[in-house]
């Protein structure tokens, strides 16, 4: 009998009847033989709704007492799930993360899984049971309650599947696949069969919404096939695998854009050796994620620094260095906001060159400025005007092709 991890999303559980729907979904895969581990996130907007009340108590509310109160979100839904499944004549039981055996770093609000003690999971599925899972949440070995950050629980269902050995995990979202684009904003994205590992982390690292890098991550460490699929049609989603089956003629598979991208120039960097590893680590002390990266020198020996980062660490990121700019000596610090990162992925990219030459020449065709560059094997990212961000992606998706992707259907 195989085991089977299902993860179901906030919108995919916001009302009751969503839940209800939700137990249908799982009863299914049951039903097929299989046993089922469900991970689920909070309803709706719930954890919205509890990041206000906190801002309604305090403005600086700590890092331990958010993960106390947004831990609660995902235990609304696993309860009532387990319910469903119940009302319905299944054996179901609901567990929190540090119930599920999820062990984390001591680190409040972004933690990272250490270890899944799994033996209670295992002695649960050999009694017949569902079981349904809180997603985000874990414990510290010392016993607090932490929470995993952004996408967490797509972490956590993956986490779990690795430990537990599961034949795939599947991803139930509010989108039925991975799309070569954001179809809300690019209205020829088409949904793609399937894509490898390196080209999903890329994806979701450059602002593809569907899948968090963290969770592709450790798919890819563990080989666990991976499928996005809807929670409302039944229909095949996208398989995330080690190489792409299917498709195999697109050099680029997909065009990722995000906004609120700010670049950050650290003029007069005096000692380049030193300075350049003293500014990055300062950074990082801070978790302050630095993006692209150009270096310039001057006539009068000394260091001009840029890096991208987004928007909201920028008042952070001012602070933080000027408060060593004596210790990091530079002179001063320019910025400029309102840009956008607009990229290309496809792992044909290693394969074919002038990719990024094409890239550049459709961009300055449509009178579109690039500000900074960064490639990869797989990856060419253009900063660019934030009000040109949509056109950028529009007119790059037409000139890879990406507008007349035809859908192949596979068995799963």
């Amino acid at each position: 009998m195989s085991i089977i991890v299902q993860k179901f999303g906030g919108t995919s559980v916001g009302s009751e009847e969503k839940i209800i729907n939700v137990a249908n979904r799982v009863i299914e895969e049951k039903q097929r033989g299989n046993d089922v581990v469900v991970v689920v996130s909070a309803m709706g907007k719930t954890t919205d709704g509890l990041v206000k009340l906190a801002s309604n108590i305090t403005s600086h509310p700590s890092k331990r007492e958010m993960d106390m109160l947004l831990s609660t979100g995902e235990q609304v839904t696993i309860s009532l799930l387990a319910m469903a499944l119940q009302q319905k004549g299944y054996d179901a039981v609901s567990y929190t993360g540090w119930q599920a055996g999820i062990v984390t770093e001591a680190v409040h609000s972004n933690a990272r899984i250490t270890e899944i003690n799994t033996v209670k999971l295992k002695k649960s599925l050999n009694e017949g049971k569902i079981i349904v899972v809180a997603g985000f949440q874990g414990m510290t070995a010392s016993g607090e309650i932490t929470t995993l950050g952004r996408g967490g629980s797509d972490t956590t269902a993956v986490a779990l599947a690795a430990s537990l050995h599961a034949e795939r995990c599947d991803i139930y979202t509010d989108v039925d696949g991975v799309y070569t684009s954001d179809p809300r904003y690019i209205e020829n994205a088409r949904k793609l069969t399937s894509v490898s590992y390196d080209e999903m982390l890329e994806l979701a690292n450059l602002g593809a919404g569907v899948l968090h890098p963290r969770a592709v991550e450790f798919a890819k460490n563990y080989q666990l096939p991976l499928e996005v699929r809807s929670s409302i049609e039944k229909v095949e989603g996208t398989l995330i695998e080690e190489e792409a089956t299917m498709e195999q003629n697109l050099i680029v598979r997909g065009v990722a854009f995000e906004n609120e991208i700010t670049r950050m120039t650290v003029f007069g960097l005096k000692n380049a050796i030193t300075g350049l590893s003293s500014i990055f680590t300062t950074l990082a002390k801070h978790h302050i994620n630095v993006d692209i990266i150009i270096q310039s020198q001057t006539e009068k020996n000394c260091t001009n620094l840029s890096f991208s980062i987004h928007e909201h660490d920028l008042g952070q990121a001012i602070s933080v260095l000027e408060d060593n700019k004596q210790t990091l000596g530079f002179t001063h610090i320019e910025h400029e906001s309102g840009l956008a990162k607009v990229s290309i992925v496809g792992s044909g990219m290693i394969s074919n060159p002038g990719v990024a030459a094409e890239m550049f020449e459709v961009l300055a065709e449509h009178d579109i400025i690039v500000k900074m560059v960064s490639t990869s094997e797989i990856k060419v990212s253009a900063v660019v005007d934030e009000q040109n961000m949509n056109k950028a992606a529009k007119v790059l998706h037409t000139a890879f092709d990406l507008d007349r992707v035809k859908v192949e259907q596979y068995s799963s």
